[in-house]
């Protein structure tokens, strides 16, 4: 049965993205219908296909020498991202028939939308190395492809290209360390390399390690490759909270979560995770507070959530970093598409010009503040749970210095959000922008996700449940609902750490009582900037186009002539991996 699912979980939405590529222009009605019974569908299965997880391959099919065995397995890892992908899709799916009423191309839309989410559930359901590539590389192109949707907007197309640009670094980086994993162990399994790393030697162990790292940084929008994200918002919102909030953003997560056991004893490799979501929570939270564009606030919000999460499995907190994945997942989405009702009412993203449209729009004011209060991490909704959890266990097993930084983020955040609630919804209007009330169809989808801020955070028994059961590598304990909850209610810590919550809202209040609106100073060129990342960017794009241009010289057109090159990249990785071993 697990097999059927499967495959009906990657296959139905791929078959949806061909039947809407092949449906006319001139009946959108038909392709809205279509995009949204397809996305139910496959949400549906991904649900169904959670009580059949186990740590057993459920397909296996030969694919020659060279490629070994497809297979996928249904653990507790993949089953729960596969049910955010699918999930969170068919929501953002129902948001976009009344966001995207009116557009041309819908089926354009509609397909790389679903031939996305087919990819992302074949990306967390593969067992083998080259085939989740396969699926990583297909969400960069529809990441590519959507964040470019609107390709008569330069900015549009040049943020499409950022991001295939960084996360083609990525892909890179997970390319290398499958071919080094198959040059070690003959086999692109996922489990062989989880069950016999030790095996490898360990200089081809270290490059397998960190070529994983740099492929979660860059897809995940990780320190140093932060810059990506905030430029992708020029995609559709429903894009945003979809890819670029709950699901392609978290790939990163999810590599370095179910490589962890084969890579925790790397030198450096541990303390590297930790600095780098370290880092990126806190950088990003700096430019959350001085954004005045509604999207990039958010998109500087979940740069810094992910780092929340890579700094839990630095720890060691693979439970903790999942829990938190799914809550933000949740809150995350719903803020993104309440901020799509917003922009998609007035016409700008710009929050200085906003104000005072809570009165307008009270629904979505309602649902917005609480995405945002999961966000800063108020009791009782999921992001509070997850978020005290996870900092916890960095209690536990970090530098209590990096702790008490991820606290300090912890306070940055309640300060940003309150920032965006007030100049969104409160305050006295600063321009008089029409307004007109959200859509039946994307009332449906921020209920939907408003309530899951309330129960998802419920889950946590069955999640740890799943995981300890079906991750025989990973060394995960079992803690029940009832544990998670008295151990945070009773440490002392949560306490401290809802203290600092509470200091970011109340600086923030008085910030904006104080000034109206928050300018952020010396802090503009900083994040103008990326903290000077754009300019490290531009300088290695343009060195490598010079090299390249360099390099170009050497194709004569002598066929001897580039013999002679290919053998000699040949000679230089075999004395490499001689070298390693």
């Amino acid at each position: 049965m697990a097999a059927i699912l499967i495959g009906l979980v990657i296959g139905i939405p791929w078959l949806g993205a061909v039947v809407l590529w092949r449906t006319s222009d001139e009946n959108p009605r038909l392709q809205h219908t279509l995009a949204v019974a397809f996305s139910i569908a496959a949400g549906i299965t991904s649900l169904a296909l959670i009580p059949f997880a186990s740590a057993e391959t459920a397909v296996s099919i030969p694919m020659g020498r060279y490629f070994g065995d497809l297979t996928f397995t249904a653990d507790g890892l993949a089953v729960t991202l596969s049910a955010i992908a699918c999930v969170i899709g068919s929501l953002a799916v129902v948001f976009s028939v009344n966001y995207m009423q009116g557009e041309e191309q819908l089926k354009r839309y509609y397909s790389f939308v679903l031939l996305f989410i087919g990819a992302m559930t074949g990306l967390v359901l593969s067992g083998n190395l080259l085939f989740m590539f396969f699926f990583w590389e297909i969400t960069a192109l529809c990441s590519y492809a959507l964040i470019s949707f609107y390709n008569d907007d330069p900015k549009a197309v040049a943020g499409g290209i950022k991001a295939l640009i960084i996360t083609q670094v990525g892909g890179v980086g997970l390319l290398a360390g499958a071919l080094t994993t198959y040059s070690a162990l003959g086999s692109y399994q996922v489990s062989n390399l989880l069950g016999k790393f030790e095996t490898i030697p360990a200089g081809l162990l270290t490059l397998i390690a960190f070529g994983f790292l740099l492929a979660a940084a860059a897809k995940s929008a990780q320190f140093p490759f932060h810059t990506w994200l905030p430029d992708a918002m020029e995609a559709p919102t429903p894009i945003s909270a979809l890819i670029h909030a709950a699901t392609m953003v978290n790939a990163g997560v999810y590599l370095l979560a179910r490589f962890y056991p084969a890579f925790k004893d790397v030198s450096g490799w541990a303390m590297s995770v930790l600095m780098i979501g370290l880092i990126s929570a806190l950088i990003s939270a700096i430019s959350a507070l001085v954004a005045t564009d509604l999207k990039r606030a958010l998109a500087y919000s979940t740069v810094s959530q992910l780092g929340y999460m890579v700094y839990a499995i630095g720890a060691g907190g693979v439970l903790a970093s999942q829990f938190h994945l799914l809550s933000h997942a949740v809150f995350k989405a719903l803020l993104f598409l309440a901020a799509g009702s917003v922009i998609h009412s007035v016409g700008t993203r710009d929050m200085k010009r906003m104000g005072g449209l809570g009165n307008k729009m009270p629904f979505v004011r309602n649902v917005f503040i609480i995405g945002a209060l999961a966000l800063a991490g108020v009791p009782i909704l999921n992001g509070f749970w997850s978020k005290e959890f996870l900092l916890e266990v960095g209690l536990e097993h970090s530098p209590i210095w990096a702790n008490g930084l991820m606290l300090l983020g912890a306070g940055l955040t309640a300060f940003y959000t309150f920032r965006m609630v007030w100049l969104v919804f409160f305050g006295t209007e600063r321009d008089h922008l029409h307004v007109h009330a959200a859509g039946s169809a994307m009332k449906v989808a921020l209920g939907t996700l408003a309530l899951g801020t309330f129960v998802t955070w419920l889950f946590f028994g069955g999640l740890s449940g799943l995981l300890s059961t079906t991750l025989p590598f990973h060394e995960i304990e079992h803690e029940t609902l009832l544990e998670m909850v008295t151990t945070i209610l009773s440490a002392p810590a949560t306490w401290f750490a809802l203290l600092i919550v509470a200091l970011g809202f109340g600086i923030s209040w008085l910030r904006i009582r104080a000034s109206h609106l928050f300018k952020g100073g010396w802090l503009d060129p900083l994040v103008g900037t990326s903290f000077g990342f754009d300019s490290l960017n531009r300088a290695i794009v343009g060195g490598v186009n010079r090299l390249a241009n360099q390099l170009s010289l050497t194709q004569t057109g002598i066929l001897s002539w580039n013999v002679v090159g290919i053998l000699g990249a040949l000679l230089a990785v075999l004395i490499f991996l001689i070298w390693s071993a």
